[in-house]
């Protein structure tokens, strides 16, 4: 796994990789040899990685598309495989938290849509895009991404946003069942808290450290963390693994 071509020429599309998790996801890759689509809504965010990438002598494209669009996931792949080639590696990492935590019996049928839409449809629609070719192909690879707020949920997880997650999972397992027999691995990832760009500035300084005393290994997660997890997932070190749930949660994640 130290090696710089892990991923050598493989055609990667990482969703929601304008920024943050993605973003470090991305980089990493590249950095790892595989040829990487960028995706997102943020057209100079996604420019920006794409050039740090180039920079670092990887190799990207940045395609703008709305994930919750079949149209528009769907156009996105055709032109990915028109300029990179087959899509052998998917992280679908698209997602978010567009409500705040509250009462269930409180929360609108919008602010439910946009959640449920937000995470599990987003990644729904990236798999239902790129599975087929991957059976047709008989090899494949795709990585989820879920979140401790599905793995134990508490009174400050948005109920939409958990259940969404949750969600992410049981597709994940589902997708790995009916697509194994076509050498096509699925994987989640399900991080805790993650100090992203985002994160660092929402999140005051005095909350960070109460939350670092939440977590065993006494720190927060960084995109790094979850980046090291994909890479290994999407790495033939990990050929016989599929269908599983990776907490990368400093510990604070405990599932008997």
């Amino acid at each position: 796994m130290t090696s710089t071509n892990t991923l050598a020429n493989r055609v990667a599309v990482v969703t929601g990789s304008s920024r943050g998790i993605g973003a470090g996801i991305a980089r990493l890759f590249a950095q790892q040899g595989a040829k990487v689509a960028l995706h997102g809504r943020d057209t100079a965010a996604l420019a920006a990685v794409k050039k740090e990438i180039a920079q670092g002598g990887g190799t990207a494209i940045a395609v703008p598309a709305d994930a919750t669009s079949w149209t528009e996931i769907e156009e996105m792949r055709r032109r990915i495989e028109g300029e990179l080639g087959p899509v052998e590696i998917l992280v679908a990492n698209a997602g978010g938290n567009p409500t705040a935590p509250g009462p269930i019996e409180e929360m609108s049928e919008e602010a439910w849509r946009a959640g449920v839409d937000a995470n599990l449809t987003a990644t729904f629609l990236s798999i239902k895009s790129v599975l087929p070719g991957m059976k047709q192909r008989r090899a494949g690879n795709i990585i989820t991404i879920s979140s401790a707020a599905a793995r134990r949920p508490t009174v400050r997880s948005p109920a939409a946003y958990a259940a969404a997650k949750a969600g992410i999972e049981l597709l994940t397992q589902m997708v790995a069942i009916q697509a194994g027999p076509f050498n096509v691995r699925a994987n989640c990832i399900a991080p805790e808290t993650i100090l992203t760009e985002r994160n660092q500035q929402l999140i005051p300084s005095a909350q960070q450290t109460a939350l670092v005393d939440q977590h065993p290994l006494k720190r927060l997660g960084t995109p790094e963390d979850v980046a090291r997890a994909a890479l290994f997932l999407a790495s033939d070190a990990a050929g016989w693994i599929s269908a599983t749930v990776l907490d990368v949660a400093g510990g604070s994640v405990v599932v008997r």
